[in-house]
């Protein structure tokens, strides 16, 4: 019932035997339980700071270029700017997800603009 409800996301029967025991031993959540081992140290507010400033000396840094200045893993770099700054690429350039909205919107604008009255470039 399972797979003909969920199909390629159902759980396995495997997983599925072993959430039941766990939850037959006296497991009353779903959430994860801790997990031994180090956490990771590099996506700290220091380095969001760090990222941030080298981002705004020269927009048109790649995620290597930044990742070799501040020495920390490009994957964190990449976390840091699309998660925490909430920037993507736009023509070789990062920006701010609120610049690309509003760029969008003008662009928009004029396209309407042009639509109601096609001689307004001449």
């Amino acid at each position: 019932m399972i797979n003909s409800a969920y199909g390629q996301h159902a759980l396995s029967r495997a997983q599925i035997y072993r959430w039941y025991k766990t939850f037959k031993d006296g497991r009353e959540n779903v959430e994860d339980e801790p997990r031994s081992g180090r956490r990771s140290s590099s996506r700290t507010d220091e380095n969001v700071t760090r990222v941030k400033a080298v981002l705004d000396t020269d927009r048109r840094m790649d995620i290597r270029l930044i990742a070799d200045e501040v020495r920390i893993p490009k994957t964190v770099v990449h976390r840091i700017v699309t998660g925490d700054l909430s920037m993507g690429k736009i023509c070789a350039k990062l920006v701010p997800e609120e610049q690309k909205e509003t760029r969008l919107s003008i662009c928009q604008d004029i396209v309407n603009l042009l639509s109601t009255e096609p001689n307004m470039l001449e």
